[in-house]
Parts: C-alpha cells; structure tokens; sequence
C-alpha cells in the first residue's frame, strides 16, 4: 500500500480510537500493516491496546501495549509523538505496579524467523486445542521470587496495607509455580478476597472466579480436567474445569512460614486457590497430600496477624460455621519477577 493510503488509513484508525472503538481500529491497522513494519502503526496500535488495557485493567494488555510502543520507539527513535506516547503509558504502568516484559519478534523484514515459524506451529495448536499432557516440558525462565500486596484490619481493628515476599522453588513444583505466576500475569488474583482464615492453621484465597472458595481453574492446560487425566483439553468440556497435577512429593514439607497449593480431597483438583501458613502453625498432616511450592521470607508476620482476625467460628456470640472473615482481606496484587508474561506464539 502507498504511503499516502497508509496515512489515510491511519486517520481513519485513530479517528476510530477516539470514538472507543479500539478492537475496530486494530483490526484496520492488521489490514494495511499485519507484520507492524511501520513505527506509525505501532504506535496507533500501542494506544489502542493502552485503551484495552485500561477498559479491562489488564496487566497483560498494559504489556502488550508497552510492547507494540517500544518497537515504535525503536523503529523511529526520533519521532517526538511515540516517544512522548511511550513514555506516558510506561508513567501508568508504573504507579500502577506493572513491569514491563519484552516479547521476541517473529517476523523480520516480511519473512517469519525460526521463532516465528515455531510460533505459528503453537498458534495452531493452541486453536485446536490439543496439548497432551505427557508432553508438558516447564519453562527454562520460571520466577523464583513473589510479592503479595494485602490489606486487612487486624484483631486491634487497625487497618494494615503491607507487601510479603515469597521465595518460590520451581525446581520442586514447576507446574505450582507456572500457573501462580500466569495467573498473577494476567492479573487473575489483583483485589480478590482471602475468604477462609483459621487462627493457628492458614489463611486462602485466590478464589478469583466466585470469591467464595468454589471457583478458580488453572491458568492453562496442564493435562487434567477436573482431576482426572486426558490426553487432549478437547476431552475436557469447559476450560473452567482445567486443573494442575500434585507435585506433593517433591520433598517440601509444611513449615511455618510456606505456601501450598490448595484443593479438594481428590488428587489433581488443584485451580488457582493457595494458602499461607502463618508463624505458629505445623501442619503436617497436609505432607504429600497438597503441594508446597515456596517459603515467605519477608513478612510472615502480616500472615500470622491476618490468621488471628475475627471470623463467626471465632466469635462465640455468632452460630454460623463460617471461616470467612467480618472484614474484608484483600489481595491487592500478586507480582513475580520473571518467567514469560505471555504465550510465546502472541500475535499483536
């Protein structure tokens, strides 16, 4: 396409942008430029997903979108307006917390790289839906580390907001550590609520679907459906019954001060719910039963003051059989610092 239909085109793209339609206007832009080769379509493209990003408060779309403006910036280094663009959305992302990621090119000059042409195989498997299970190989790049933002009001009715740190051991529990970390990437765990708390023995949450401690699902196919083993998620009718396998007999024991990963009586049932073992509680009974897959090294306190807030089993003057607490505690965020923050075949 010419220049000067291009510049049309982008006219129509950002006028389209301006009006709220920001899925029409990427749709324009893949028409004219599908292999982003222009700084100009990157650019439109980047505040497009920006708008995504902020309509669905996505760290992942926020990602994408630094994405798309970064290779504008390096296109057109000197261009004042994708400079100004990028910089502004990196000033969002961080007061909001969210790093930025750097995601490899899969098409040079118009022609796939090896990466691409890789990527495209895995596109088309993950359309089709056919990932055996037995063919799971975790990530080389899995995060070691993890910080969970909370804010609760403690037993003396003071409000807390404080950050722990978790060191994760994805030697041990690959699959555990990989699916918390794809579920903090997508922001699956940001304000949801930690619904079940027992003084003395842990406190859970992640319950990011229903909130109540039936729902959650696994971040991706690990080759279990509710429980139960299949050789392709097309067996599996509903992604919402995607669970992870056990990894509890990787050696890591129940200690004060750890995180397992939690789940119904059946073995491989585990979703995205986890729970926090606060300093004065031994659980061992749950060894090789759920998995542990990392120990909090900065902050088990704040663990131990959310495991002693009231709740009707606490209180005497309520018959409820509840573990829920009266006041709100809230996971804010969940962050790690590596592994990949998004699928290897994305197409912007």
């Amino acid at each position: 396409m010419a220049d000067g239909d291009n510049v049309k085109v982008w006219e129509k793209a950002e006028k389209m942008l301006a009006k709220g339609n920001a899925t029409g206007c990427l749709d324009l832009l893949r028409e004219i430029d599908p292999a982003g080769e222009n700084a100009t379509t990157l650019r439109i493209a980047g505040e497009a997903t920006w708008a995504i990003a902020k309509k669905k408060d996505s760290r992942a779309e926020y990602r994408k979108a630094a994405g798309l403006l970064r290779d504008s910036v390096k296109q057109a280094p000197r261009n004042k307006t994708n400079n100004s663009v990028y910089n502004s959305l990196l000033n969002e992302m961080q007061e909001k917390g969210i790093k930025e990621t750097s995601f490899p090119r899969l098409i040079n000059d118009g022609t796939p790289t090896l990466a691409g042409i890789g990527a495209l195989i895995g596109a088309i498997t993950v359309a089709l839906l056919v990932v055996k299970a037995a063919s799971y190989t975790p990530p080389t790049d899995l995060p070691t580390e993890a910080k969970m933002r909370m804010t609760w009001t403690d037993a003396n009715g003071l409000f807390n907001d404080e950050v722990i740190t978790i060191s994760l051991d994805p030697s041990s529990a690959p699959v555990h550590v990989e699916n918390l970390h794809l579920h903090a990437v997508e922001g699956n765990y940001d304000n949801t609520q930690f619904h079940r708390i027992i003084d003395n023995f842990m406190i859970q949450g992640g319950d990011f679907e229903l909130g109540n401690g039936a729902g959650g699902y696994a971040a991706k196919w690990y080759g279990y459906c509710d429980g139960v083993a299949m050789d392709s998620s097309m067996d599996c009718s509903n992604g919402r019954l995607y669970t992870i396998p056990d990894e509890a007999d990787n050696g890591l024991v129940h200690t004060p001060c750890t995180i397992s990963m939690a789940k119904t009586e059946n073995p491989n049932t585990g979703g995205s719910q986890f729970f926090l073992i606060p300093e004065d509680s031994t659980p061992s009974w749950l060894d090789n039963v759920h998995t542990v897959f990392g120990d909090i090294t900065d902050g088990c306190e704040h663990v131990t003051s959310i495991s002693e807030v009231q709740t009707p089993n606490t209180n005497p003057e309520d018959s409820r059989n509840s573990d829920e607490p009266y006041n709100p505690v809230t996971l804010v965020s969940v962050t790690t610092n590596g592994g990949e923050d998004a699928p290897w075949w994305y197409f912007w």
